[in-house]
This record gives structure tokens, sequence and C-alpha cells, in this order.
């Protein structure tokens, strides 16, 4: 199957998950992962209607998506991977949504940045590492609390949500159940969670963004 084929595939299935969870498909975006794929990969998805893409690096983004939103330009560019505080002016001059605030330093960057711009700015997400792995970046959860507050009141920075990566060997479901609960507690409505392996459990979980990837474009070299 082609990645257009794969694209309605994954979206069909998105809109079962969320009838059965009693919600509307439109309540799901899907974040269409295409790092490490070329533009004369991602062209075809795009032609297909596709128009919310996530990219892990900056610089590879910087490679590939001006020239590809100069074509399009009603692409959303999501950032899902860590983000480095000497690459924001570059990332807030990309992206339309960044999934990766994790750390004071970051977020003082972010607010730095910001001060500087008039009108466009990225929406922001707290990654949250549910759990608590050494290898991953995010906050802990019993820290999620206090560096929302820290990005609210210390930095002025809007937060829209919150983003989690699973252990890959665990039962995502509690991993989902934990972050929508501290969303639920701050106020916070967007849920980025679930990729191709277990976008459905999240959807049920009350994900508003998913992050699929390997499910279109095949897997990864």
């Amino acid at each position: 199957m082609s990645a257009a084929d794969n694209l309605s595939f994954v979206r069909s299935e998105i809109a079962k998950a969320a009838r059965a969870a009693g919600r509307e498909p439109e309540s799901v975006t899907l974040v269409v992962v295409s790092k490490t794929f070329e533009a004369a990969d991602i062209r075809p998805v795009i032609a297909a209607g596709q128009r919310v893409f996530g990219e892990n690096r900056v610089q590879e983004a910087r490679g590939k998506w001006p020239a590809l939103k100069a074509e399009v330009p009603d692409i959303e560019l999501h950032l899902i991977g860590p983000l480095q505080t000497n690459k924001v002016k570059d990332a807030l001059d990309l992206f339309d949504v960044i999934h990766s605030l994790d750390r004071p330093s970051l977020a003082a960057e972010l607010a730095k940045e910001f001060a500087k711009r008039e009108g466009r700015r990225p929406r922001l997400l707290v990654q949250v590492n549910t759990g608590a792995e050494p290898q991953k970046a995010g906050v802990l959860p019993e820290e999620a609390d206090a560096f929302i507050a820290r990005c609210r009141g210390d930095h002025g920075l809007a937060i829209d949500g919150l983003m989690c990566i699973p252990p890959f060997d665990e039962n995502p479901a509690p991993h989902f159940a934990l972050l929508a609960k501290i969303a639920a507690r701050n106020g916070l409505d967007q849920l980025s969670m679930g990729m191709s392996a277990d976008f459905a459990t999240a959807i049920a979980f009350g994900a508003t963004y998913v992050r699929v990837g390997s499910a279109i474009f095949g897997h990864r070299a």
C-alpha cells in the first residue's frame, strides 16, 4: 500500500476509535511524523490532504519544510522531539506547536524569544516523563504541577497541554490515564499521546493529538 493508502486507513481507524470512546472524530488531530523521510516521500501525503506533520529535530526540519510550506501554506508543523535552548529561535521561526517543553531553562529561553516577537507564537505542550525513564526527556509526574505553574507564573507562558511517550515495554494505558489526570487538574485540554502502535488506546483516554509515522510511511531504516 502507498503512504496515501496508509493515511486513509489510519484516518479511518482514528475515527473508529473516537466513536468507540463517545467522541467526535474531529476532536482528534493526526500528526503525521515525517522524521527521516524526504520531501519526495512527504508530498504524496500532502496531496492526499494531510496538513499536520511532526518532526523530531529542528535541523532536519529546516532542510525540507520551508520549501514544502511555501508550496502549501496551510501546513501546520509540530516539533515532537527535544528542543535545545540554542535552537529555540530557529524552532519558533518554523514550528506551529512545540510538544517538548520539559525544563526551566527552556521555558526561560522561550519566554525571552517570545518577548522579542509580535504576533505569531507556537502553542506549547509540556512533556511529562510518565515512566520516569532516565534516558527520556520530560518532567516527572510529581513535578508537573509545579513546573506548569512556574511556566505560567514566572515566565508568562501559555501552556496548551501535555505530551508523553510511555515506556515501549509497558501497557500504555496507565500512562495515558496519568497524563489525562495531570492535565485535568491543571485546566489543560490538549493531550499529545499515542503513536502507531497505541493511538486507539490513547484516544480512549482523551488524546487530542496522535503522532503516527511508521503506520503511514513504513518503518524507518
